[in-house]
């Protein structure tokens, strides 16, 4: 099994779940301004959608979106997800939260065309960071137990601390645990990150 990723792109959160599951696999660095991979390939042939994450298994099938990824890890590791009858239904639910009310919002704080546009979707980060934090269950997400989704959210505060978007107190504690967990330490050293 192959993970395609960028270093520091949205596919950190793939990255880290996949740890956290203490799955096997390996990492094809994308350089996504050339649209090669590590080993020379265009990585357009292999997602014609041209960004990472991809997981390529075994047998050649492949699987792209944050979504899709991060809950077919929480399928191979349930620990990951949080429990109880709607636990799946509550994990997709902040999944698509993070994917379209926070991550979206990040494009238009990297590719604005006016300062009113960077400036309004930084407004619009804060709410949902905001939101979120009063959302959390506890140390995490869902409670005291890591999920998929925490990687996301993670992935999202890296990006915030990186642009200077501040996130209330509790994200940041949040993120300083995350921070420390091994399988976070482990990608950010596949990745090359500090």
């Amino acid at each position: 099994m192959k993970l395609y990723f960028a270093p520091g792109a949205c596919s950190l959160a793939d990255h880290i779940a996949m740890h956290e599951a203490g799955m096997d696999f390996d990492r094809v660095k994308v350089d996504l301004k050339t649209k090669q991979t590590e080993d020379g390939k265009p990585f357009d042939d292999i997602n014609p959608k041209s960004y990472v994450p991809v997981v390529e298994f075994d047998d050649g099938r492949r699987l792209t979106e944050n979504i899709a990824i991060l809950s077919w890890v929480a399928q191979q590791a349930p620990q990951l997800a949080p429990s109880g009858n709607d636990g799946n239904l509550r994990l997709l639910e902040m999944l698509a939260f993070i994917s379209t009310e926070i991550h979206k919002q990040f494009g238009r704080v990297f590719r604005a065309t006016s300062d009113a546009e960077a400036s309004a979707a930084r407004e619009k980060i804060g709410q949902r960071f905001a939101l979120v934090s009063k959302m959390m269950q506890g140390d995490y997400l869902f409670g005291d137990s890591v999920s998929v989704a925490d990687a996301y959210l993670f992935t999202m505060l890296t990006w915030a601390r990186k642009v200077g978007i501040e996130a209330p107190e509790k994200l940041q504690a949040f993120y300083q645990r995350m921070r420390e967990r091994p399988a976070v330490k482990l990608a950010f050293e596949h990745e090359g990150l500090e």
